[in-house]
């Protein structure tokens, strides 16, 4: 393990995960979350912003931000949907690593600031993926253009969204991106207490509260709030990443594997001693540049080879 990558845990370990330990209400986890990315996360040299409004019928509209680093190909884009437990995360949180995914995929990524639990619980971020998406159509993307990627929640989104177009029989975006995704909320991981101590920034013990935040009284087995669970039916190629320490590490397996059951073409990384998200230290850890740079290249080896281009 590099010496920046053991400090960045130890911060991790004494302040973020005692501070998610301690957390009283879900307002003080969008701090913490705000003030670590004023101080970690600066977008890379660069990187360039413009404001964004999705529109949804008859709800008004939702905020996004295109980001952008070098010159990407503007027929290709990748719709990113960040972590944050559903409860936190915002474009001021993410906007860093978009820039970071779109210069490495060389593509538009656009990243919306969906709505957060629990003032609006579950399917309502949901609702607003499947928004961004259409938005993205409505734009004259065509599904071959489009990728999805997101982390934690985000990354639980994507696949929610894929799971969602497909029971309506609606077109696959082309490829999907997962770093760390939580994907399964009925507490079933046995990574969730086999690395609860070794997990150096998620505390096991608040998931049931943070799950009942989201859902509320909704069943945790819906594979829209579990896509592990899901029946999955062709998906789209899909590369997903993982800590070996992390708890939510089984999730990430089981996703894997019924992805390939159900006939889908799957990159599953575990990778040692970083902690969960990493790719969001982008700009900081050797490891987060790496992942992000693999993704990237992953994204653009499938951005519009599918033979449906807009």
């Amino acid at each position: 393990m590099g010496l920046r990558l053991g400090l960045v845990n130890l911060y991790l370990r004494l302040f973020m995960k005692r501070a998610l330990v301690r957390m009283r209400e879900p307002a003080e986890m969008r701090r913490i979350f705000d003030r670590d990315a004023r101080r970690f996360f600066a977008p890379p040299q660069g990187a360039n912003f413009v404001d964004a409004q999705i529109r949804r019928p008859d709800r008004g509209s939702i905020a996004a931000l295109w980001c952008s680093r070098g010159r990407p190909d503007r027929r290709k884009v990748v719709l990113y949907l960040h972590g944050g437990a559903y409860l936190a995360g915002s474009l001021a949180t993410h906007r860093h690593l978009g820039a970071a995914l779109a210069g490495a995929a060389e593509a538009r990524l656009l990243l919306p600031d969906y709505r957060l639990a629990p003032e609006h619980p579950f399917p309502a971020a949901l609702d607003d993926a499947v928004a961004a998406y259409d938005h993205l159509l409505g734009a004259g993307y065509g599904p071959g253009q489009i990728a999805l990627a997101g982390d934690s929640a985000g990354g639980g989104l994507v696949f929610a969204l894929l799971l969602r177009l497909a029971a309506e029989g609606r077109p696959l975006p082309c490829c999907a991106v997962g770093f760390s995704p939580w994907v399964d909320m009925t507490g079933r991981s046995p990574s969730l207490r086999r690395n609860e101590r070794r997990d150096v920034m998620l505390p096991a013990g608040r998931l049931p509260e943070v799950v009942r935040f989201y859902l509320g009284d909704r069943d945790a087995g819906d594979p829209l709030a579990s896509p592990a669970l899901g029946d999955w039916r062709d998906p789209p190629p899909a590369l997903i990443m993982a800590s070996r320490s992390e708890i939510l590490l089984d999730e990430a397996v089981a996703l894997a594997e019924a992805l390939r059951q159900g006939g889908g073409d799957v990159r599953l990384e575990l990778w040692r001693g970083t902690p969960h998200a990493w790719p969001l230290f982008a700009g900081v850890l050797p490891e987060a540049d790496l992942a992000v740079a693999q993704a990237g290249a992953f994204i653009a080896g499938h951005l519009g080879h599918s033979g449906d281009e807009a």
